[in-house]
């Protein structure tokens, strides 16, 4: 199912269209005073309560769509329109639901408004997020084909032209066609004109017109070409969407045409065409679409007039399109015969040209790199790698490799031994300058963590020193290791810096092992914290939330001014991380809160606005929320009884000592997919994701519950075969209860977290009470 919600100052419009179709069918009005008034009296009381406040957003019209096939009686249609306006907040306000059946898709249209009866206006943010999060919930109970994750990409339904109509109700059927195709076509592209327009929405049989009157103020009509040559009356722009008038339109084609990144992306496509037409002796002008795409990523449309090939259109990944000519002269096909003009040559690749020598160098580069990074054993650095090997070490990565394909499928199968030959001679030059390369950026890395160390040391970061060794902590959350007065890579000798600290001695006890990932967060980290990272360089992560657990023997030694400054950052990059994992759970502002409190987080009111705390950070640590999201949060009714519900959840999950970063880490895992270590946690380990119930369950219908019954048959013993099905009754345990098969197939399995739930709060799950 499909939901589109557009807001907008007027009712009327929306009402008539609504209406206006022919069989149209009133399921029923929510919040009326009687279900027989009609819908002419209906619009009168939706238009007064709109008005009793000037916003401009005061009334919505939603939308929701079924797929094509699937069936719905009036009666669930009506039910879940209801469920939907509920969850959405709409639940009070007088609306209308109407059912239309001028489509081969069922939908229904919902028109409300958001002002309610005192004049005060329902908060609508994040109702995108809310609106998925309800359609999803809706899907499931009511068994309908879920909607796409992704944008679409497939070509617009063309098929889905409007049957051929004569007489006063011609337009009716053409409107919601245009609308869908014109929509869609500003919302894919980045139209900069009329024309662009006019050419983009031809292949769907619709036509534009446009009129400047004297004061300049342009005009739009469109006309759709409905079938055997008949064509509609055209119809104003205003009248199919109040956007695709020709004054709106105009706003956004300045916009585009004006904007500083246009000549940036013109210029980058020239180049990458250009490189195009180096590479290749002959083009034959049907194979460019696939050549563009495999070569360079581009997607190119031929221009065809009665199977005459006129030139070509490129729809950039900018979301500009660009004709050939528009681009450059010299790039059109009729000027450039001397690729495009050999008839019937098949495409073949220039073996003498600059640019293959260039791709042959290229390929051998990647296949090198990617034999290190694929290697099973890979030990040293990527230099080390390379002196080391020969090109008969990296014949698989070539024939892997898409590149190497790509060229050997252009080049003439005369020359094929030639180009084979010549990725062999080429080898030797590539690892000398690959390796001298790679060496220098080796030297710049080690040299900016030696810096980086002085820095932090300077600042006193963290409470380490010689004394005991204890700066080897500090050296090996760095990647780094000190030996005989330098200071060189963790997993290889060949660089060094010359650091005079004398016989530093070993504290007790060391990490046995520390991810190159959350190395590289370490380092962005104590960049920030020493003011050393730049705007421009990489983002901090939510794994940036997790180094304390990773590097506890460091962290535990943090200065208390830093450590909170450490916190402030670390919550902030894990708030943004959360909140897109939360969206589609998301249902309203309390759900927000829920998921939050269900992972150890919880809010409170601040000077600056909502700010949020944990119980994985110290009670001085917190993030203050955007305003748009403390308006979110702020439209709760009795906010600050919400607020004060927080604490038997946050309470309960700290005395059951789960405020450890495991558990969160545990949850992360989950949230990632990464269900097999997750499994892992939970029995071998009894590490319990702190995870909301809803999301809890969702993953154990999606394969965690499989990966546990999995790991469970693999062991061999008894006694572990009971560890791992105690991890799975304890998920089931979380999510208040299991079905009688579960039951059964765990039953005898009890474990402490189960034991002291039960006997505490026996009724309490990981939400909120509601």
């Amino acid at each position: 199912m499909i939901a589109k919600i557009i807001y907008g100052q007027t009712c009327t419009g929306t009402l008539n269209y609504v209406l206006g179709k022919e069989g149209v069918q009133v399921l029923g009005y929510g919040n009326t005073f009687s279900q027989s008034i009609s819908p002419k009296f209906f619009g009168s009381v939706l238009y007064f309560q709109g008005q009793r406040n000037a916003t401009k957003n005061r009334y919505a019209h939603i939308c929701l769509n079924l797929p094509h096939g699937e069936h719905l009686d009036d009666r669930t249609f009506y039910k879940i329109s209801e469920e939907y306006m509920e969850n959405m907040g709409f639940g009070h306000q007088p609306y209308i639901v109407v059912r239309h059946k001028d489509t081969k898709h069922e939908h229904v249209h919902i028109v409300t408004t958001i002002v309610k009866e005192d004049g005060k206006v329902l908060p609508i943010y994040n109702s995108h997020r809310r609106s998925m999060a309800t359609r999803q919930q809706l899907e499931k109970k009511y068994c309908l084909t879920p909607a796409p994750t992704m944008r679409r990409k497939e070509q617009l339904p063309i098929h889905r032209l409007p049957k051929l109509k004569v007489g006063a109700d011609a337009n009716q059927g053409t409107r919601y066609y245009l609308r869908d195709v014109l929509n869609t076509i500003n919302q894919r592209y980045k139209v900069c004109s009329f024309e662009e327009l006019a050419r983009l929405v031809k292949p769907y049989h619709i036509e534009v017109k446009t009129r400047e009157n004297k004061s300049g103020r342009i005009g739009v009509k469109y006309g759709l070409d409905n079938q055997k040559g008949y064509r509609t009356s055209f119809i104003n722009g205003s009248e199919v969407h109040r956007n695709l008038s020709g004054p709106k339109l105009q706003k956004v084609f300045d916009i585009h045409s004006k904007s500083k990144l246009l000549p940036i992306h013109r210029k980058r496509l020239l180049k990458q065409i250009g490189t195009t037409y180096d590479l290749f002796q002959t083009i034959h002008p049907y194979d460019l679409e696939e050549v563009a795409k495999e070569y360079q990523n581009i997607d190119i449309k031929l221009d065809k007039n009665e199977n005459l090939i006129e030139g070509y259109t490129v729809y950039d990944k900018s979301m500009y399109v660009f004709r050939a000519r528009e681009l450059s002269q010299k790039i059109r096909m009729q000027n450039r015969l001397d690729i495009f003009g050999n008839g019937n040559e098949p495409t073949q690749i220039d073996t003498e040209s600059k640019q293959f020598k260039l791709e042959v160098q290229k390929t051998i580069r990647e296949a090198l790199t990617t034999s290190y990074l694929q290697s099973p054993k890979r030990g040293g650095l990527l230099s080390e790698h390379i002196a080391t090997r020969n090109f008969g070490d990296i014949v698989p990565n070539l024939n892997t490799s898409e590149k190497f394909r790509f060229l050997e499928s252009y080049v003439p199968e005369t020359k094929k031994g030639k180009f084979r030959k010549s990725l062999h001679d080429t080898f030797t030059l590539v690892r000398a300058r690959l390796y001298e390369l790679e060496t220098k950026k080796e030297k710049a890395a080690l040299q900016n963590k030696f810096n980086l160390i002085g820095k932090v040391l300077k600042n006193k970061i963290f409470n380490v020193g010689t004394e005991q060794g204890s700066v080897r902590l500090l050296f090996q959350a760095l990647g780094v290791k000190y030996h005989n007065d330098r200071l060189s890579f963790t997993n290889s000798n060949k660089h060094a810096v010359p650091v005079k600290l004398g016989k530093l001695s070993f504290p007790k006890e060391m990490e046995n092992y520390v991810s190159s990932g959350f190395v590289r967060q370490n380092h962005l980290m104590l960049e920030m914290l020493s003011e050393q990272s730049s705007e421009r360089g990489p983002k901090l992560t939510a794994a940036g939330m997790f180094l304390p657990m990773i590097f506890p023997k460091l962290y535990k030694r943090m200065n208390p001014e830093y450590k909170t400054r450490y916190e402030n950052l670390a919550l902030s990059a894990y708030i943004k991380h959360a909140e897109r994992r939360h969206a589609p759970f998301e249902k309203s502002a309390k759900d927000y809160i829920a998921l939050f409190n269900a992972k150890g987080f919880y809010f409170v009111k601040g000077e600056e606005g909502l700010r949020v705390k944990s119980i994985y950070t110290g009670n001085e640590s917190s993030h203050t929320l955007s305003r748009r999201t403390s308006l979110y949060l702020s439209s709760i009714p009795n906010l600050t009884e919400t607020l004060k519900e927080q604490q038997p959840v946050i309470n309960n999950l700290v005395e059951d000592r789960r405020n450890r970063l495991e558990n969160l880490w545990s949850g992360h895992l989950i949230e990632r997919g990464v269900y097999d270590k997750v499994a892992f946690m939970l029995t071998a380990e009894k590490v319990y994701p702190n995870l909301h119930r809803e999301m809890v369950q969702h993953h154990m219908d999606n394969g965690l519950r499989q990966s546990i019954i999995i790991a469970s048959e693999r062991q061999s013993s008894i006694q572990q075969n009971q560890v791992l099905r105690k991890g799975a009754y304890a998920i089931s345990s979380i999510l208040g209860g299991s079905s009688t098969n579960t039951e059964e197939m765990y039953n005898g399995f009890k474990d402490e977290f189960t034991d002291f739930a039960k006997n505490k709060r026996k009724s309490r799950g990981m939400g909120l009470p509601w």
